[in-house]
């Protein structure tokens, strides 16, 4: 296995790691700068105030997204297990 070999398969590790962790990502961020604004506007300084809303939120985006994660994982994994003979021969 040649070194370029293995920089592939890590950044394509890396690429299906950000591409399945963004949406839920971006959804908690956006919502906890949302309830940030809010306690801002409101001067309400409870630190757990974001939690409820940002489980719900990532909740709701797993139900969403999880058959096309689950999809794109299971590609990869397939791709990477079918590539091994050439990886090793």
């Amino acid at each position: 296995m040649t070194p370029d070999t293995v920089m592939m398969i890590g950044r394509q590790a890396l690429e299906m790691a950000l591409m399945l962790a963004a949406p839920m990502l971006l959804v908690a961020l956006m919502i906890g700068l949302l309830v940030g604004v809010f306690q801002a506007a409101t001067q309400i300084n409870e630190m757990t105030l974001s939690f409820i809303p940002k489980l719900l939120g990532t909740a709701a985006v797993l139900l969403i997204a999880g058959p096309w994660m689950l999809k794109e994982l299971v590609g990869y994994t397939r791709q990477l297990i079918e590539s091994i003979p050439s990886l090793v021969g």
